[in-house]
C-alpha cells in the first residue's frame, strides 16, 4: 500500500535527497528521543554515582572531660565606709522654744530668742553657728507712702507690609489662565518698531498684587526693547483687579512675575 511519501514523490526523481530524508525521518526521530532520554536519566544519576565512587569522609568528635582544674579565687572586696563628717549649716540658728500650754507652770522658763539675735540668725530648735553661705531674706521695710504707678508705655505695633513671594493660595487673574490669555490677545498691540525689526520674544514683568486685588509697583524684569517693554507695562496697567493671594485664610500682598510673549505672524 502506497504511503504519503510515495504519493508525493510519484512520477518524480526519488533519488533526490528529500525523499531519502522523509523515509528515514521516523527512525531518526525515534533514535534521538531514546538517546536524549538515556542522557537525561544518566545526568540524574551522576550525584549518586559520584557518592558511590568517592564517599564522604565521616568526622568523629572525641568527648573530652576536664577534671581537677584549679579555679582562681577572686579576692574579697572590702567596702570602705567614709567617716561621717558633720557639716555646719549655712544659716546660723538660735534656739527658740515654741510655747506649749500646760496645766502647771514649768520650773525653768524656756529660752526665748531676742531681737538682736534674730538679726543675724534664724529661729531653730538649737543654737549653732552657720557658715554664712546663704543670704538671709529680711522683712521689707514699711512703705512711707503710696507708690506711684507709672503707666506702661505702649509701643505702636509695627506692621510689616513686605509682599510675600510664595503663599498658600497664589494670586489669580479673574477667570483663570484662559481668561488671562484671552485678555492679552485682545489688548496687546505689536509695536511698529519691533514688527519692522523682526523682534519677537518674551518680556518678563513683575508687580505686586495687593490684598484688594489692585496691581502696584509694575516693573520690567527682562525686556526686548523696540517698544515691547512699554507695551507690556501698558497692558498690565489696563488689567482689572486680580483675585488676591491668601496666607492662613487672609488676603495678603504677593509679588508676582508674568511673562508676556510677542510673536510675529
Amino acid at each position: 500500500m502506497a504511503n504519503f511519501d510515495d504519493i508525493l514523490f510519484a512520477n518524480r526523481n526519488q533519488a533526490y535527497g528529500a525523499f531519502a530524508l522523509r523515509q528515514a525521518y521516523r527512525h531518526t526521530l525515534g533514535r534521538a528521543l531514546v538517546l536524549s532520554t538515556l542522557v537525561f536519566i544518566g545526568a540524574l544519576q551522576l550525584p549518586a554515582l559520584y557518592s558511590w565512587v568517592k564517599p564522604d569522609k565521616q568526622v568523629f568528635m572525641r568527648e573530652l572531660t576536664f577534671e581537677n582544674i584549679p579555679q582562681e579565687k577572686q579576692p574579697d572586696e572590702k567596702i570602705v565606709v567614709p567617716p561621717k563628717q558633720e557639716v555646719a549649716p549655712a544659716v546660723a540658728t538660735v534656739k527658740n522654744t515654741m510655747p506649749d500650754v500646760v496645766a502647771d507652770a514649768p520650773d525653768e522658763a524656756p529660752p526665748v530668742a531676742t531681737v538682736d539675735e534674730l538679726e543675724k540668725a534664724t529661729s531653730g530648735q538649737t543654737t549653732q553657728e552657720g557658715t554664712g553661705d546663704v543670704e538671709l531674706i529680711l522683712a521689707p521695710e514699711a512703705l512711707t507712702g503710696p507708690t506711684k504707678v507709672e503707666k506702661a508705655i505702649e509701643t505702636p505695633e509695627v506692621k510689616d507690609d513686605t509682599p510675600f513671594l510664595t503663599v498658600e493660595q497664589m494670586p489669580e487673574f479673574p477667570g483663570g489662565q484662559t481668561a488671562l490669555r484671552d485678555f492679552l490677545q485682545r489688548t496687546l498691540r505689536y509695536p511698529t518698531a519691533a514688527s519692522s525689526a523682526g523682534v519677537s520674544g518674551r518680556v518678563a514683568v513683575t508687580f505686586t498684587v495687593n490684598a484688594d486685588g489692585s496691581l502696584t509697583d509694575v516693573q520690567v524684569l527682562k525686556g526686548l526693547g523696540f517698544g515691547t517693554d512699554e507695551e507690556a507695562l501698558r497692558v498690565l496697567k489696563a488689567m482689572p483687579r486680580w483675585k488676591p493671594g491668601r496666607q492662613s485664610g487672609r488676603p495678603v500682598r504677593v509679588r508676582f512675575t508674568l511673562p508676556i510673549t510677542f510673536t510675529l505672524e
